[in-house]
C-alpha cells in the first residue's frame, strides 16, 4: 500500500504540472483544491486522512506539539509516504512535490511582509492552510478511533495565539493579532502583502484556525459519511449563494465562519486552551492577564465586528486630496441604500465590481475624494471598507461629520435586504463601533431621509430600520456639519 500511495501522489503532482504549465501555481483554493483531485481521482483508495496526514507531512509540520494529538495508533504505513522512495519515478518527481505543498502550506511572512503558505478563498479572505488542515485531521482521526478530537482547539487556534500573545508580553509589543492583507491579483494570485507589521497571529492563520476547528467538530461526527476531501473544501469555499444570500445557505460555508465558530468554542474555553498551552512558561500568573486581554481582543476583532473586505481587496483608487479625520466616538449611524446598483450582490467579484463603480461614480461624476459611505454591505455575508471609521465621508449632506455612512447594496423600495445582511448592521457593526470606541454607546440610527430631501433608503428598508432599539424618530431641522 505505501509503494502505491507514494506512487499515487507523485503521479497526482506529475498530472498537476501538466495542467499548470510550467508549473504555475495560483495561490487559491481552486488551485489546491484540483491537486486534491487528482489524488483522489487516480483510481487508487487513499482515504481522506491519508491525504491531510501526508500533506502535513510533506510540509514539515510534525513537531512534538504536533504529535502530541496527531501521532497515529493503528497503520503508520501513511505517514512517511513522501520520504520513502520506492521507485525512481518516485525519486525523480518527489522534489517537485515537496515543493509545490511546502509553498501551498508552510506559514511565514517575509522581510517584506509578504505571507506564504495562505491562499485566497472565493469570498475574498484569506485562509492558512496549515491550520485548517490539521483540524481536518484532528477531525478525521477522531472519528476512526472513535472518540471526540483529541486538541482540537490547540492545534487550530489556541496554539497560534499563545504564541502571539506570549511574543506580545515579552516585548511589549501592541499588534498580537493581525493584520489582514491583500492580494497582487485576486484573479491570479501569486503573492499577499500584509498592511502592516505582523503578529504572530496574522488573519491568515485565524481564519484558517477557525475554519479547522469548525470542519473538525463536523467530520468527528459519524452521523454522516465522510466525503472526499475536495468536496468538503469545494462545498465550504466555493458555495454558489442564492438569491437570498446566507439566509437560506447552508451552515457549513466559510462566509458564516464567525458566527460558527462563536457557537463551537465560548471564549472561556480559548481562553482556558490557551492557557493549557503556556502551562510550562513562567510566570504563568503574570500570563493570565495578558491571555484574558488578547482572548477579549480576539472576540471582538474576530467574532463581534463583522468581517470587512478591506479597500485594496476590492480594489479601491486612491482619494483624491488629503483625506479629513473624524473625531469619534460619533452619535450617528445613517443608513442608505445604494439604488444603483439596484440589484444585491452575492460574491466577492460582483460586490468588489460594484464597489469599484460606486468609486469612479463618485470621484468623477460627482467630484468627491472618494467613495461617499463609510461602509457598504453586500449580500454576501461581508461589509466592505469605504472610508472606514477614521475618515469623513460624502453620505449624508450637512451630517458627515456627525456620524458613519452604511449602505445597503440594492434598491430596498419595495423589498428588504437579506435577514443576515441586517443583523450585520444592527447587531454586529453597531456594537463593534461602541466597543471600539467608534460610536457612542447612546448612539442613533437615522435613515437618510431623515437628514435630507430623498427618499433614500427606500420605503421598505426605512420601514424596516425604524423598528430598530436606536431608531431616531426625528428629522433633521438645520444642517450643521458638512
Amino acid at each position: 500500500m505505501r509503494t502505491l500511495t507514494i506512487w499515487l501522489l507523485a503521479l497526482a503532482w506529475t498530472s498537476c504540472l501538466k495542467v499548470q504549465s510550467a508549473a504555475v501555481y495560483l495561490r487559491d483554493t481552486a488551485h489546491f483544491i484540483q491537486a486534491i483531485q487528482q489524488i483522489e481521482n487516480s483510481g487508487l483508495e487513499v482515504s481522506p486522512l491519508s491525504i491531510v496526514r501526508s500533506l502535513r507531512r510533506a510540509a514539515g509540520h510534525d513537531d512534538a506539539f504536533t504529535q502530541t494529538f496527531l501521532r497515529t495508533t493503528q497503520d503508520d504505513s501513511d505517514t512517511h509516504i513522501l520520504t520513502a522512495n520506492h521507485s525512481q519515478y518516485v525519486k525523480a518527481w518527489s522534489v517537485e512535490f515537496l515543493r509545490f505543498f511546502d509553498k501551498a502550506i508552510h506559514n511565514f511572512v517575509t522581510d517584506s511582509r509578504e505571507e506564504r503558505g495562505v491562499v485566497l478563498t472565493p469570498d475574498g479572505t484569506t485562509i492558512a492552510l496549515a491550520p485548517l488542515l490539521q483540524g481536518i485531521e484532528a477531525g478525521l482521526k477522531a472519528r476512526s478511533e472513535g472518540h471526540p478530537p483529541q486538541g482540537l482547539h490547540s492545534l487550530t487556534l489556541a496554539r497560534t495565539l499563545g504564541l502571539s500573545f506570549l511574543h506580545a508580553y515579552n516585548t511589549s509589543t501592541v499588534d498580537r493579532l493581525g493584520p489582514d492583507g491583500c492580494w497582487d491579483n485576486v484573479t491570479a494570485p501569486m503573492v499577499f502583502t500584509l498592511m502592516g507589521p505582523p503578529s504572530l497571529a496574522t488573519d491568515a492563520l485565524i481564519n484558517g484556525g477557525m475554519d479547522g476547528a469548525i470542519l473538525g467538530a463536523h467530520l468527528s461526527d459519524d452521523s454522516e459519511a465522510v466525503p472526499k476531501l475536495s468536496k468538503l473544501l469545494e462545498s465550504y469555499y466555493h458555495f454558489q449563494l442564492g438569491e437570498a444570500g446566507l439566509d437560506e445557505a447552508p451552515r457549513l460555508v466559510s462566509a458564516m465562519r464567525r458566527e460558527n465558530y462563536r457557537k463551537l468554542v465560548p471564549p472561556s474555553l480559548l481562553e482556558e486552551t490557551v492557557l493549557e498551552f503556556l502551562a510550562d512558561r513562567k510566570p504563568l500568573a503574570h500570563l493570565r492577564e495578558a491571555v484574558k486581554e488578547g482572548v477579549l481582543d480576539f472576540v471582538l476583532r474576530y467574532l463581534d465586528c463583522p468581517a470587512m473586505i478591506p479597500r485594496c481587496q476590492w480594489g479601491a483608487k486612491i482619494p483624491k486630496g488629503i483625506p479629513v479625520r473624524l473625531s469619534p466616538p460619533l452619535q450617528f449611524l445613517y443608513i442608505h441604500h445604494t439604488e444603483i446598483p439596484s440589484r444585491p450582490c452575492l460574491n466577492f467579484q460582483q460586490c468588489s465590481k460594484n464597489m469599484r463603480a460606486m468609486q469612479r461614480f463618485h470621484q468623477e461624476d460627482r467630484g468627491w475624494q472618494d467613495i461617499g459611505y463609510s461602509f457598504v454591505i453586500g449580500s454576501d455575508g461581508y461589509m466592505y471598507e469605504g472610508r472606514g471609521w477614521g475618515r469623513v465621508g460624502s453620505h449624508t449632506r450637512n451630517h458627515n461629520a456627525l456620524g458613519y455612512g452604511v449602505a445597503f447594496v440594492g434598491n430596498y423600495s419595495a423589498s428588504l435586504p437579506t435577514r443576515h445582511s441586517l443583523d450585520l448592521v444592527r447587531h454586529r457593526l453597531a456594537k463593534c463601533g461602541v466597543t471600539s470606541r467608534f460610536l457612542q454607546a447612546n448612539y442613533t440610527v437615522w435613515g437618510h431621509r431623515q437628514a435630507t430631501d430623498t427618499t433614500c433608503p427606500g420605503d421598505a428598508l426605512y420601514s424596516q430600520i425604524s423598528t430598530w432599539e436606536h431608531f431616531g424618530d426625528t428629522k433633521s431641522s438645520t444642517a450643521t456639519h458638512n
